[in-house]
Order: C-alpha cells, then sequence, then structure tokens
C-alpha cells in the first residue's frame, strides 16, 4: 500500500524526527561504529570485545526508554554521550524535500507537532544543525513523559500538552511500534517513513501504508 493521504480531513500532523525526518545515518553510525571505538580504547578492548559488549547492551534496552536516554548510556558506559555526539554533528542532515514538506504544513495551518523518542540533549544538536525545528508548533521528546512512543499512554499525555483529535490527526514515522500504539490509540491516519537512509535498509512497512520520498506526500 503506498501513501494516499486526504489532507483536508487532517488537523494534526505528528513527525517522528530520526530517520522519518532526518538521515539515521548519523545516529546508527554514532552507536554501531563510533561509539564501541572510543570505548575499546578508554578500557583497553579491541574493537571487536567493545563492539560485542556495546551492542549487547544496547540490544537489552530495544523498546524502553533507556534505549534512547543519554545520561542512562553515559552511566551505564562511563562515557559523555551528548559531548561524544557533538563531535560528529558535521554528519547530521535532513532528508531531501523535508523543508518544503514542513513549510507547507505550516501554510496549510496544520497543527505541526514533533514527537521523538530522542533524548532532549540529542534533539538540541539536530535542532542546531538543521531547519527543522522553526517549523514546528510543538517539539515533544518522549522524556518529558518518562514513556517511550512504543507505550500506548503517551498518545493520551500528549493531549496534556497540545490537545488534537485522533480522528483527524497524522502520524508519520519509521517505528512500526509507535504505529501500532497510535493506532490502538485512534489516531486515524498512519504513514511509514520506510527510507531511513540512503546508506541503511529501508523499511519493511508491513501492513502501513508508506512513502519513500517527501515530495511524495507533499501538500498540493
Amino acid at each position: 500500500m503506498n501513501a494516499k493521504l486526504d489532507w483536508s480531513k487532517i488537523d494534526t500532523v505528528l513527525l517522528d524526527m530520526d530517520g522519518t525526518l532526518l538521515d539515521l545515518h548519523f545516529d546508527w553510525h554514532f552507536w554501531m561504529e563510533y561509539l564501541p571505538e572510543v570505548y575499546a580504547a578508554r578500557n583497553n578492548l579491541t574493537p571487536a570485545e567493545a563492539n560485542a559488549l556495546i551492542h549487547a547492551k544496547i540490544h537489552s534496552q530495544q523498546g524502553t526508554l533507556n534505549w534512547y536516554c543519554l545520561d542512562y548510556w553515559s552511566e551505564t558506559l562511563n562515557l559523555p554521550i551528548a559531548e561524544l555526539k557533538r563531535e560528529l554533528k558535521h554528519l547530521i542532515q535532513a532528508h531531501p524535500d523535508v523543508i518544503e514538506f514542513l513549510a507547507k504544513l505550516k501554510q496549510m495551518g496544520k497543527h505541526v507537532i514533533m514527537v521523538t523518542n530522542a533524548h532532549r540533549d540529542s534533539l538540541a544538536i539536530k535542532l542546531e544543525m538543521t531547519e527543522i525545528g522553526d517549523h514546528f508548533d510543538h517539539l515533544i521528546s518522549a522524556h518529558d513523559f518518562g514513556i517511550p512512543k512504543e507505550d500506548i499512554r503517551i498518545w493520551s499525555e500528549i493531549q496534556t500538552v497540545h490537545p488534537y483529535d485522533p480522528a483527524h490527526t497524522l502520524l508519520v514515522d519509521d517505528n512500526l511500534h509507535a504505529l501500532r500504539t497510535a493506532r490502538q490509540y485512534g489516531i486515524q491516519h498512519l504513514l511509514c517513513a520506510t527510507h531511513v537512509s540512503p546508506k541503511l535498509d529501508k523499511i519493511d512497512p508491513q501492513e502501513f501504508d508508506h512513502f519513500e520520498n517527501f515530495n511524495e506526500i507533499m501538500p498540493l
């Protein structure tokens, strides 16, 4: 199923950040390659040992807020994660047509809200390096509520910050678990962003409508 949107039925647009609006290569490279290298150097391990150890720790927290929490990883690995992320910030970039897409939504009078599992420190670096922040009515980190988007409760928590009607709301995300909890909550319009990075495999959207490039869903 490819994306078919009737924009006249959508008042609020909830947008994920990493992988959806921004190229996921920065995060993938940081967690899968750069961080193990730094950890190996500081703990007198081989790259292979550090890789195995860090990947196992990351895998053990998948689906939890810890998985996204820079404070948690700073403490667990005894490394200044936010500081290390800044060393690679030049790699952060938005996907093609994202800024135009966000601008069009604002021109149409839609309420545009970022809902990201990213830690506030990580969000700050991304906003510093891209122009996406200027186009949102509200920027929400799951850490504000202490629960990730994989937890259905987050969609009602968002109502306390920025009320919205689920029947007239679109969520765009590359996280299938988040899309499923949103569907359970009653969010009517759901889209999977499958093209997270030119350097990474596309997401299998499974049962969800989907798109690869923002020009495919650009409002007229």
